[in-house]
């Protein structure tokens, strides 16, 4: 596993692609679907029972723009337990999303979301509260 710290029934589609695997933490029961990009340079955590559907871009690197030489930055990534990363979505360096938080097909997460909320967008917006999941 390269250090990264997988935890039980993971399920990870052999299409995902990592980079830097030790700065990878996946909790139990989250899974990650069809061509995930897990783009680790600063460390990303998914959070246990979270969903990271087909195509999702975890991005935990970028540049700094206010200096010539573009030094590289390494913020982390935070997924909370139970949330829903949908289909094609980008989630950018230092966000942090929260327990069982949607974030919708095709959005982009620029800036922290809270706890249970759906939103969608770009840039992802909040467009209401998550409803309690009846079992």
């Amino acid at each position: 596993m390269f250090g990264a710290k997988i935890g039980k029934r993971v399920h990870l589609f052999p299409s995902v692609r990592i980079a830097i695997p030790w700065n990878l933490d996946i909790r139990d029961d989250a899974a990650i679907g069809d061509g995930a990009i897990l783009y680790s340079l600063g460390s990303i955590t998914i959070g246990a029972r979270a969903t990271i559907s087909q195509y999702v871009h975890l991005c935990a690197g970028s540049h700094d723009h206010r200096v010539s030489t573009f030094d590289l930055l390494k913020p982390s990534i935070t997924i909370g337990a139970e949330a829903w990363i949908c289909a094609d979505t980008f989630v950018g360096p230092g966000v942090s999303i929260g327990d069982r938080t949607i974030l919708g097909a095709r959005a982009v997460a620029v800036s922290n979301l809270p706890d249970d909320v759906i939103a969608a967008g770009n840039p992802a917006r909040i467009i209401k509260e998550r409803p309690a999941i009846r079992p």
